[in-house]
């Protein structure tokens, strides 16, 4: 029993340390619209950001010159797609680095025990990129790399992962570019298998 109850104060000192690290500084942006659901296409914007995912902006990101862009010139599905040009940049991925990343609570979050197919299209001109994907919860969480490289995609290239998430947690995605260049992501998809 004493066990059990000093876990539970290391989680919440832990919780209490981590809120006093991040409180002062954003990380991310976001707007939300609920009717949009996980807005896979990014076809639904509010100021110039695609609603229902997290975006570590140039706002957010302490260091770097890149821009984020709704382009509607260059998409797989719909009238656009999301693309990130991207003229300096950390290498460390996370909120460091620019990108995405989304848990899906406004589309009603993808909580285990369950197996779920994630697909996306994506297209690459230069930069070194990540994307990672997993079961989480509040304070713990299991993201493995889906795929990380710098090949050259001048054409749309389909990828698609199955992703298991276990018991008491839901699942989270999250890209990163890691390397300058440009990279365009569109029509993220994601079914319970």
């Amino acid at each position: 029993m004493k066990k059990h109850w000093n876990n539970i104060i290391r989680k919440i000192t832990l919780l209490l340390v981590l809120l006093a690290m991040v409180g002062c500084q954003q990380m991310s942006e976001r707007e939300i619209d609920l009717s949009a659901g996980i807005n896979g296409g990014f076809e639904v914007s509010k100021n110039s950001l695609p609603v229902n995912w997290l975006i570590y902006s140039p706002n957010t990101v302490p260091t770097g010159k890149f821009e984020i862009i709704l382009d509607k010139e260059v998409f797989k599905e719909g009238t656009q797609s999301l693309k990130f040009k991207v003229k300096e940049c950390s290498p460390s991925g996370g909120w460091h680095s620019p990108g995405i990343t989304n848990e899906f609570f406004e589309a009603g979050k993808f909580e285990g025990e369950g197996n779920y197919k994630l697909g996306f299209w994506i297209k690459n001109l230069g930069t070194k990129f990540m994307v990672k994907a997993g079961g989480v919860s509040p304070l713990e969480g299991d993201m493995k790399i889906l795929v990380e490289g710098e090949e050259l995609i001048e054409d749309w290239k389909y990828f698609e992962y199955n992703i298991n998430v276990p018991k008491e947690r839901h699942l989270r995605m999250e890209l990163n570019i890691l390397k300058p260049g440009t990279f365009w992501i569109d029509d993220v998809q994601i079914i319970k298998i």
